[in-house]
């Protein structure tokens, strides 16, 4: 079994993950900022991190990177129940979940729609996490357009 993330283990981590994000965003002009938090977790307040991208689709992707105890949960918010056409948009939903590799769109508990992932601690590196943002990032741009024509098609025209 892995070792958890706990004591030194755990804030040496948030260190590294703290300069490999800052060293993405020095490098990438699409990371319009970075900031840190707790999850909502009472009990564990586990470290998070808030990466803000700007987008052309979706004007802005918000990613949030949860170190837990083993992993490392990412997590967008894509956008919200969809009132119309709903199995439509769940089928594209589950045909993209198919093509997408370390991610999946799933239906947070107000049926809104997310883009969700994990990383194993063990496998956590700046390669890694610049994988998971452009992950992220492309999912969510090459699917926006999509799913809101779909999900709000009597508010969008053409």
């Amino acid at each position: 079994m892995t070792d958890l993330h706990v004591g030194e283990r755990l804030d040496d981590l948030r260190v590294r993950v703290d300069g490999w994000l800052e060293s993405l965003a020095a490098e990438n002009p699409l990371i319009a900022s970075i900031d840190r938090g707790t999850s909502d977790d009472s009990v564990l307040g586990e470290p998070r991190w808030y990466v803000r991208m700007l987008g052309e689709e979706k004007d802005a992707i918000t990613i949030w990177l949860t170190l837990g105890q083993r992993t490392l949960r990412y997590e967008t918010y894509v956008l919200p129940a969809p009132p119309e056409n709903v199995e439509a948009v769940m089928e594209l939903l589950l045909r993209r979940n198919d093509e997408l590799v370390g991610a999946h769109f799933s239906i947070g508990a107000e049926d809104a729609i997310y883009l969700r992932g994990e990383l194993a601690g063990g496998a956590l590196t700046s390669d890694e996490i610049d994988r998971v943002l452009g992950t992220v990032y492309v999912a969510v741009e090459a699917n926006f357009r999509a799913l809101v024509r779909l999900a709000f098609a009597s508010h969008v025209a053409d």
